[in-house]
């Protein structure tokens, strides 16, 4: 069976996680709440890491926000990473009161001296920085210099910080290149990743709502863990953020980065359908959010997309006619009446469930 072989880069201590260094593939996102009011933005991170979320991001737009990270960062289940524009003097108020990772754009927060500054800070307290270089925020310079923010423009800031934190020995940074535009957003990453070891946070920003932004994501993030590139992911949406960790995870299982258990497979709709499929694949879905066992499950809609497209998946069903074939590994094993394919499934996902924990 292929495998991607993932590329070879430092790792970096983000709390409890390591980021790099062949450490699994993390999954983060940001809370959208007042950081501020600490009950509200708890009570996101806990619904963010009961969907999978492994690291979580918080603004720190001000001195309470800043000040908040103390009572959040002790009660959080996952390590919290201050997000900082334009005021360095937050970031520093945002480690000391507990940030595991600072995420700044250095060309918004007074340039490379302040950078070295912070570095040392986040050096002392065991913390990491983020150096997110973004397409909208690119220093003038390099816009000049390229003509607009092309991927060699943001590869050259990201490697200019990268070589002023190197020069006081920092080196528990994490890079992000974005930009909203899919190509540029691939393009900067793999030149970045032929230049330097560092770990990729890889990410396509301001992607859009839940479907359009889901599309690029899988686009921009999916291509370029194809090809090995990348330690951690954020798929940015204009979603509820538990929306993004789902997406998240399906983009690392549909390419066998991680797996996140059972995986559904569904025929599309079209004309020989004799049942309501749409509404039959839902239930399915639903079914299989009560199971942790790494199994695949199809359901088909006729006898074309049957046992023999679906061989591969561990159990299925083909339904019409007012029942359900039920198979496994494409061999049928019993036919039951179509209001009884949800228990029929239901016993088949027990026994494979039983067999994945070994009981």
């Amino acid at each position: 069976m292929f495998a991607i072989e993932r590329r070879r880069t430092v790792p970096v201590r983000v709390g409890t996680v390591t980021i790099g260094g062949g450490a699994p593939l993390s999954i983060q996102s940001m809370t959208n709440t007042k950081t501020a009011d600490t009950e509200a933005t708890l009570g996101q991170i806990e619904r963010l890491v009961r969907a999978g979320c492994e690291l979580v991001r918080v603004a720190i737009p001000d001195e309470a926000a800043a000040r908040s990270l103390g009572v959040l960062a002790r009660q959080s289940p996952v390590p919290l990473i201050a997000d900082i524009h334009f005021d360095a003097r937050l970031a520093h108020l945002a480690l000391e009161h507990g940030a595991a990772k600072i995420r700044v754009n250095p060309g918004n927060i007074g340039g490379k001296e302040k950078l070295r500054a912070l570095a040392l800070d986040a050096a002392a307290r065991g913390a990491a920085i983020r150096i997110g270089v973004n397409a909208g925020s690119l220093e003038k310079s390099l816009l000049k210099k390229h003509g607009s923010a092309t991927a060699e423009a943001l590869v050259e800031s990201a490697l200019g910080y990268l070589q002023e934190l190197e020069k006081i020995s920092f080196n528990n940074v994490v890079i992000s290149l974005k930009a909203s535009d899919v190509v540029t957003t691939i393009a900067a990453n793999r030149l970045f990743a032929s230049k330097s070891d560092y770990p990729l946070h890889l990410g396509v920003t301001e992607a859009g709502t839940l479907a359009e932004g889901t599309i690029k994501a899988a686009v921009g993030i999916g291509t370029l863990l194809a090809e090995g590139i990348g330690d951690t992911l954020r798929v940015s949406l204009t979603a509820d953020p538990v929306e993004e960790v789902k997406v998240a995870r399906r983009i690392l299982q549909a390419l066998r980065l991680r797996e996140f258990g059972p995986e559904l497979i569904s025929c599309p709709t079209c004309g020989r359908c004799e049942i309501d499929l749409v509404g039959l694949a839902e239930q399915v879905a639903g079914l299989l959010a009560e199971y942790r066992g790494n199994f695949k499950v199809a359901v088909m809609g006729c006898v074309v997309n049957g046992p023999g497209e679906a061989r591969e998946a561990d159990v299925g069903v083909t339904a019409g006619r007012k029942k359900g074939i039920i198979f496994r590994r494409g061999k049928v094993v019993k036919t039951v009446p179509q209001d009884k394919i949800l228990e029929a499934l239901r016993h088949e996902l027990d026994e494979l469930e039983k067999l994945s924990s070994g009981r």
